[in-house]
């Protein structure tokens, strides 16, 4: 098993598969199941599966196309969107969703993070983070899908949350999103020190040497979007995922 896993991020907007650019102008690359089935055959150890439009819809996960992915998938899937309730979460796991992945409602209710930890444990919860500079080049965090700024300092954001019992860090950089032009490395030699959980971070991969870089820089794992759905100059869409002694070359194993 490698130490550092890879994991692809797939973006869900009414019941298709898009990519974003900088959390702007979604892409269609296709159906959800179709993409797990490739997903199988590369034989991909995880799976982050992030409903982009359900918190600024107000509306709950999309429990039936949620079961139609989690049925077709052979490796864990972490859900995120549309989560403020203990019963969507109930439900969510009842489906077969491993972890829950929390953003918005970490900011409006972050007592729901205490009260799931307590049912399902630290490990299922997992705290979204999306952040990108502010004019003055400052980092700041942000909910609904980027366009909701928080004025929240980042780092007790980060400590509070953990403290309330979420198990694990997903760090994406909104700036980098969809760019695949490399992570944003001084957040990861940031961040990573601040939390003694594991820290996934998004945003930018574009090629197998950004992956080592994030890790060479404190991340735990690490997780792409564009560099899995997209090839070539022209971003043709094409399903693809590194060869197992590809990532184990690069990132060693256990």
């Amino acid at each position: 098993m490698l130490r550092h896993r890879v994991i692809p991020t797939l973006l869900l907007k009414n019941n298709g598969l898009v990519k974003t650019t900088k959390f702007m102008k979604p892409v269609y690359v296709g159906d959800p199941i179709n993409a797990v089935k490739i997903f199988n055959d590369k034989e991909v150890d995880e799976l982050i599966l992030l409903d982009i439009t359900a918190s600024n819809e107000k509306r709950e996960p999309n429990y039936k196309k949620i079961e139609e992915i989690v049925s077709e998938a052979f490796m864990p899937i972490g859900y995120g969107g549309g989560i403020n309730s203990l019963f969507q979460i109930e439900q969510l796991f009842k489906l077969g969703i491993e972890k829950v992945i929390i953003n918005s409602t970490a900011y409006e209710n972050p007592r729901l993070i205490v009260e799931a930890a307590k049912i399902y444990g630290n490990q299922s919860i997992v705290l979204a983070v999306d952040i990108k500079k502010d004019i003055l080049g400052n980092y700041k965090l942000y909910s609904n899908s980027g366009k909701k700024k928080q004025n929240v300092n980042i780092i007790e954001h980060f400590t509070r949350s953990v403290g309330n019992g979420c198990g694990e860090l997903f760090l994406n950089n909104i700036d980098r999103d969809g760019t695949m032009r490399g992570y944003d490395l001084e957040i990861v030699k940031k961040y990573s020190k601040t939390t003694n959980v594991p820290l996934i971070v998004s945003g930018g991969a574009g090629k197998l040497e950004h992956f080592a870089d994030a890790i060479n820089a404190g991340a735990d794992s690490v997780s792409a979007g564009a560099m899995f759905v997209f090839q070539g100059v022209h971003r043709a869409v094409l399903i693809s995922y590194p060869k197992y002694e590809e990532l184990e070359k690069l990132l060693k194993v256990t």
